[in-house]
């Protein structure tokens, strides 16, 4: 989705992009004045390119994948995008919420379109149509079944669909020229094909789709394989957005082969004039996050499957609250400041506890590290004294805001002395739940991961 968005503002000089790409009609989408633009993005497992054409043996044997039939949705994610300007948020459903899948009932969300898929496909070619007619109309009303099952779960209406195949994420990578992740420890798991050392490095597609689909071997299964998609995303989001990557024709070209043959969108979309109306999107406000959950230890109702629990009810609530999170016109949107924080103090730990929080509330992560300090007191050094170095004042619990012209703009730094009593103080003994680090943030409306901090986030 980054790259459609983002190669949209660059497109006209290379080719057009809504006559190449793959478009479908008849989903039933749109028509909702709900006050955001919202997007279904897929990722599946199918064995096929967006025309439909089965891939080679050396395609399969690259993305480590087998000739299974099946169609399932390993990523599904809803991006809400307030018509007001505010924060985009691209947020995941885990693929074993349990939820109710019309003509299906009670089952995982990433069976609605491969199950719906199958049964209509079945029937069709029993009633003696040919098998191109009855695979057609098989995964015509498979997607839709996910639609309106996004649609039941979240209360949102989907206005645009997308959909990306395995083939198409290991294109848009390369096309892109890798993607850069960062993991706690190594990593050497044999099902995805994941074998990594730890911290800071670029993933080709092949060993980007390994990243991404590992969950066997990490502390929280399929909810780490999650925040790994977001990280990856946000890192990639980050890229396209540098605007770097645009100038280049031969890796526009790139791109656009790569969407021409893995990516699918509906009809009704014009990319180009969506790429216009968020030509301002920074990095800072495009976030990644979960749904909430009740439990991810359940049960389907026959008891036969673990599953990931949820209340409809949580969630309507929790994608309602994205369209109002901005309570206060005047306030600054945190999301546009990123803040690198200082202990000038002897309390071990005092910056990144601090930093987690200040992410938490919306700012974007800086660095982190010690230093001296001539003051008794915490400052804050900003490039102007604008409302967002005042936010951070105040978010400090109140800090003296000292003007730094040789601060670019936007950056902040926060200077913490032995005096500091804010939030995340040795002397703060209220909740700790905002003190979430960025690679646990999933779910329960836990701040998601945003595209626009220095460097990729590290993760399990």
């Amino acid at each position: 989705m980054a790259v459609l968005l983002c190669t949209g503002y660059a497109w006209n000089s290379v080719s057009n992009l809504n006559s190449n790409i793959t478009q479908l009609a008849g989903l039933g989408l749109g028509g909702a004045d709900d006050g955001a633009v919202d997007i279904l993005l897929v990722g599946t497992d199918s064995r096929t390119d967006a025309k439909g054409n089965p891939l080679s043996p050396s395609e399969l044997k690259m993305l480590r994948s087998g000739e299974e039939v099946a169609t399932n949705t390993d990523t599904i994610l809803l991006i809400r995008i307030p018509n007001d300007g505010s924060s985009a948020t691209a947020i995941s459903i885990p693929r074993d919420s349990y939820v109710d899948v019309p003509g299906i009932g009670m089952s995982k969300i990433n069976a609605a379109y491969g199950t719906t898929k199958e049964g209509v496909r079945g029937r069709a070619v029993e009633a003696g149509e040919s098998e191109a007619a009855a695979e057609k109309e098989g995964t015509q009303a498979g997607r839709k079944a996910l639609i309106d099952t996004v649609a039941n779960l979240t209360g949102v209406k989907v206005d645009h669909y997308a959909e990306v195949g395995l083939l198409g994420f290991v294109l848009l990578t390369n096309a892109v020229g890798g993607v850069d992740v960062c993991l706690n420890d190594a990593v050497r798991e044999p099902f995805s094909g994941a074998r990594f050392s730890a911290g800071k490095q670029t993933l080709n597609g092949p060993k980007a789709l390994s990243f991404v689909r590992q969950r066997h071997g990490l502390p929280r299964g399929d909810l780490d394989r999650i925040t790994r998609q977001q990280v990856f995303m946000a890192s990639l989001t980050q890229k396209m957005l540098s605007a770097h990557l645009l100038t280049d024709p031969g890796k526009l070209d790139e791109l656009q082969r790569a969407v021409s043959r893995s990516v699918v969108i509906d009809n009704n979309w014009d990319i180009l004039k969506f790429a216009e109306q968020l030509k301002d999107l920074t990095g800072g406000r495009v976030k990644f996050a979960t749904i909430p959950v009740v439990t991810e230890q359940g049960w389907s109702d026959d008891g036969q499957q673990s599953v990931v629990q949820v209340d409809p009810k949580q969630v309507h609530s929790f994608t309602d609250n994205l369209l109002n999170s901005k309570k206060n016109e005047d306030a600054p949107d945190r999301a546009d400041y990123t803040v690198d924080v200082v202990n000038a103090g002897t309390i071990d730990g005092l910056a990144s506890n601090v930093s987690n929080i200040l992410t938490t509330k919306g700012f974007q992560a800086g660095k982190t590290g010690t230093g001296a300090s001539n003051d008794k007191d915490s400052v804050v050094y900003a490039h102007s004294d604008d409302a967002g170095a005042q936010q951070l004042a105040k978010d400090l619990g109140g800090a003296q805001v000292r003007v730094d012209s040789s601060m670019p703009d936007k950056r902040m730094k926060a200077v913490l002395t032995n005096t500091y009593g804010g939030p995340g103080s040795i002397g703060d003994t209220g909740a700790q739940t905002d003190n979430v680090p960025a690679s646990e943030r999933v779910g329960n409306n836990r701040p998601p991961i945003t595209a626009g901090s220095d460097g990729p986030t590290c993760v399990n």
